[in-house]
């Protein structure tokens, strides 16, 4: 780490979480942001904060892998949609620490479903990157990421656990990712027989979030079930930057089910809808559930509010919010990573600092 107060942060990505995580970069006590890696043609060379909307804030977007080594920054942030294993391996390489908000938290499921193309699991190849350089990996985000740290906190004074189960029950529609939604299967015809693999190919990090909490639990799983419920729309939904014909998928209730002995143990749900007009539908409660059977019985909601003022008329207010307690989780884990020693973490692996907000000064 250098030897300045606040940590040099390089980020890659200014899609819909990499944009709102330049403006709350800019208030966070702990962070300098040192550089920005862009995609895309016509951002390289811009300010970044021109890029996201904003004021200029005096950092031009690069574009290769060699300025992100070359600016010597602490850690980087990556906040695209998909994982980008070739910067990753990379940057650790040159013993820059790596937090990726993309489809990581255990490696269970890049593993499992992604095979590099060296033929080796992922998770060896950057565990390798990591020792050569001597840096740290780390995934996060909301859920997965902090919703099962919510539930491993929750259990803290049960002392019978039977089972525990979190579930995100989510109005998905202003999260404008495109190509979230159409790799997912919504807008598809609901008996599309390509969904439940679509859904399962891109939610299999949640496998990841139960065998987490598993870990927490020190509890061995016999395996992680999938299974699903889908939501065919009953009419025509045009969501302005989306289009879900009637008979399309607009809705689904995803399990992922630890085993032990044939019985669920510890479980992630997701009730997402993109439109209530969906048989069958969900009753919708806009929170992070965590339910714990056991003794004593836990039941938990964390409920997400607008800052005062903030006016949810206006739905990139409203998204807002959602990139927000998604990116959050990894800006305020930098400081812990950067300490941590090197290789592949975990959220268990991370001190109880690490999950903390900062004050505003």
């Amino acid at each position: 780490m250098s030897t300045s107060d606040k940590i040099r942060l390089f980020q890659v990505a200014t899609g819909n979480l990499g944009s709102e995580m330049i403006g709350r970069i800019q208030a966070h006590p702990d962070i300098e942001l040192v550089g920005l890696h862009c995609y895309t043609a016509d951002k390289i060379g811009r300010d970044a904060g021109e890029i996201v909307g904003g004021d200029p804030i005096g950092v031009r977007a690069t574009g290769t892998v060699e300025e992100i080594i070359a600016a010597k920054p602490d850690v980087l942030t990556f906040h695209g949609v998909f994982p980008d294993e070739d910067l990753y391996v990379k940057v650790l390489e040159a013993g820059i620490n790596v937090v990726t908000t993309a489809d990581w938290i255990t490696g269970y499921h890049r593993d499992a479903n992604h095979p590099h193309p060296s033929g080796r699991k992922v998770s060896e190849v950057i565990a390798d990157a990591c020792e050569r350089g001597g840096a740290t990996f780390y995934g996060t985000g909301m859920n997965p990421g902090l919703n099962q740290i919510l539930a491993i906190a929750n259990s803290a004074d049960v002392a019978d656990i039977e089972n525990v189960t979190v579930t995100e029950s989510v109005d998905v529609s202003c999260h404008h990712s495109v190509d979230t939604w159409q790799a997912v299967g919504y807008g598809r015809p609901v008996d599309d027989p390509t969904i439940p693999e679509s859904l399962h190919k891109y939610t299999a990090v949640f496998a990841d979030s139960v065998y987490l909490m598993a870990d927490a639990f020190d509890l061995e799983l016999d395996e992680v079930k999938f299974d699903y419920e889908l939501g065919a729309c009953t009419e025509d939904v045009d969501l302005g930057w989306y289009f879900l014909p009637k008979g399309s998928l607009g809705a689904n209730y995803i399990k992922y089910q630890g085993m032990v002995d044939g019985v669920a143990r510890v479980e992630s749900h997701l009730e997402w809808q993109m439109t209530p007009h969906t048989d069958p539908s969900w009753k919708i409660r806009g929170c992070y559930i965590t339910q714990i059977t056991g003794d004593p019985m836990i039941y938990n909601k964390h409920m997400v509010f607008p800052a005062k003022g903030v006016d949810l008329s206006n739905p990139d207010n409203f998204a807002s919010i959602g990139m927000t307690v998604t990116g959050m989780p990894a800006l305020n884990a930098l400081k812990a990573v950067v300490a941590a020693p090197p290789g592949i973490v975990t959220s268990n692996d991370l001190p109880l600092r690490a999950f903390a907000g900062r004050f505003k000064v």
